[in-house]
């Protein structure tokens, strides 16, 4: 199939003999599993990225210059007036430096108008900075300074001599004392203390002249710094003041339509919400954008997608033409608000997760027992959830406190250790501490890898905009470790064995998804890779020493897949 001519309208055609049925309720944005619509919709959308020749690296053509950047694009399908189907392109953020491509829905407010208010701000607001510059790096100001630096450094310095002499002085008194006083009569050992009496005396006077001098020298540099100063804290204060205005003014053009015709600007939209104060780049993403086009344009929003479009960056997991969710930190605040009127698909993360069947005992005693997780189901009461396999087992052992001596994620099935008493718990618990428990997990890798063997080191911090997803973080990021060894390849797929030598949330999924880790997402990651009937990710392996008996126990449970 042959592109169509993407740059006629915002209105783009679908191809008629690929139509399907409509769905009943609108794409829920931030967990969906993308409609046959806009799937056609984001090939096609695809199709012109390819050809288009855009000036902008997205770090698929190794002989295009500048730095890569690569792009999260939506496709929004939607009715016109008339009844016919077609659909909406937006990217997000600017795109081959501009806010406006042909073909792709306008942003809400253009902060790249050369003759907006956002970019004469900005003039000024360069102005102020150039200013300030000018005075921080002018000859006498940066002169001055380090005068006073090397004043400082020399006044501490006589300062700790003059201290280390007076207490060696000190010390040399105390020792005259006791052998003058058995050389000299009672008088003369009289007049000798005062005289030593006088010594301290003078160093101390010494030692106070020294400040008052510093004080003296300090208030000078203070005087003829002032005027300096002076200047720099009423510019700061001019550009905190104007910066502040102008960020004001921007949130308040960033106003969002809903189904309803209801219209918010992002200051009354994330009033209420945790964050109090719009995050940077709010507003800037491509479904806002998709929306109040469609709703401005009085079409009708059916279902919607995002993919992403070039190389992986290096802190996140993203995969060239794979389709992702909106942000939650920036978007679902506006989203809340411009979906209110359409009926939209449920959120499956509210989802309640019950296991109704007996969990799986694979070893018990009046200490511990260990169980088989099933997949998709909480290790502990979450937020929505009361579901977990610590109210089954507690349910299970109603006489007994029971305590997890460690988690599993929610999709990842296996073995869980669980302590019958406090004093169980905590000696279990030293040894995970410690690592003296051996473990390994199994997984199926959706594609093949040319290791058989090796190590990841990749620090993982999570994802502000987008919890609980992890990012890889050299910076903030906790130590990362994982080990790992291929079984087979299969079919295409690489079954491995994961050694995870640290315990940070997602690390097997993020280490196996990850540019710089094996590349390649466990099969059924609906985070960091693809949905399927289920993430294969499964605790196989646990050896640890029995906190009573100190035998050494070794727990198998073979994965289902």
């Amino acid at each position: 199939m042959q592109h169509f001519n993407f740059t006629d309208s915002y209105f783009h055609s679908l191809p008629q003999g690929n139509l399907t049925e409509l769905p009943e309720k609108f794409t829920f944005p931030f967990y969906y599993t993308p409609h046959e619509l806009s799937v056609l919709a984001a090939e096609n959308l695809q199709r012109y990225l390819e050809h288009a020749g855009l000036n902008h690296n997205f770090g698929l053509n190794p002989n295009v210059e500048g730095l890569v950047i690569g792009k999260m694009f939506g496709v929004m399908v939607v009715k016109n007036e008339a009844g016919e189907l077609g659909y909406l392109a937006a990217f997000s953020g600017k795109l081959a430096e501009t806010n406006n491509l042909q073909g792709f829905v306008p942003t809400v407010f253009d902060t790249l108008d050369p003759n907006g208010f956002y970019k004469i701000g900005e003039q000024e607001l360069n102005e102020i900075n150039r200013e300030i510059e000018h005075i921080e790096t002018s000859q006498e100001f940066t002169a001055l300074k380090e005068q006073l630096k090397q004043f400082i450094e020399a006044y501490e310095a006589e300062k700790e001599q003059l201290k280390h002499t007076i207490k060696e002085k000190k010390a040399e008194r105390k020792l005259l004392r006791i052998s003058e006083a058995k050389k000299l009569s009672a008088e003369e050992y009289e007049a000798f203390l005062e005289q030593l009496k006088n010594e301290s005396i003078q160093y101390n006077i010494q030692l106070k002249k020294l400040r008052v001098s510093c004080e003296k020298k300090l208030a000078w540099f203070k005087s003829a710094l002032l005027k300096y100063n002076t200047s720099l804290e009423a510019l700061k204060e001019r550009r905190k003041s104007k910066s502040a205005a102008l960020q004001k003014k921007i949130h308040q053009q960033y106003k969002f339509l809903n189904a309803l015709g209801e219209t918010k600007d992002l200051l009354d939209i994330f009033e209420n919400t945790t964050l109090r104060v719009p995050p940077a780049g709010a507003g800037e993403c491509a479904a806002p954008k998709l929306f109040q086009f469609a709703y401005e344009s009085n079409l009708k929003p059916i279902a919607m997608a995002e993919f992403w479009w070039g190389a992986s960056p290096k802190s996140e997991v993203r995969k060239h033409k794979q389709f992702y969710p909106s942000c939650r930190s920036k978007c679902e605040p506006i989203l809340g608000h411009m979906m209110q009127g359409l009926i939209v698909e449920e959120n499956p993360i509210l989802e309640e997760k019950k296991h109704e069947k007996p969990l799986e005992i694979l070893f018990e005693d009046d200490y511990l027992l260990l169980v088989n997780k099933p997949p998709e189901f909480l290790s502990v009461p979450g937020k929505t959830s009361l579901a977990s396999v610590q109210t089954k087992m507690q349910a299970y052992l109603p006489n007994h406190k029971i305590l997890l001596v460690h988690r599993l994620d929610m999709s990842t099935s296996g073995i869980l250790l669980i302590a019958k008493n406090e004093r169980t718990h905590k000696k279990l618990q030293k040894q995970f501490i410690t690592r003296t428990v051996k473990k390994h997990y199994v997984a199926v890798l959706n594609g093949e890898i040319a290791q058989t063997e090796g190590e990841i080191n990749l620090p993982l911090r999570v994802d502000l905009d987008n919890r609980p997803q992890q990012l890889v973080c050299y910076t903030h990021g906790k130590p990362a470790k994982t080990k790992y060894k291929v079984v087979n390849v299969s079919n295409g797929r690489t079954r491995i064995h994961f050694y995870p030598i640290s315990g940070r949330t997602h690390q097997l999924r993020v280490h196996a998804a990850h540019s710089d880790g094996l590349n390649t997402p466990i099969v059924g990651d609906d985070l960091y890779g693809t949905r399927d009937e289920r993430l294969m990710l499964h605790a196989e392996y646990l050896e640890f020493e029995h906190p009573v008996s100190k035998t050494r126990m070794t727990i198998t449970c073979k994965a289902s897949f």
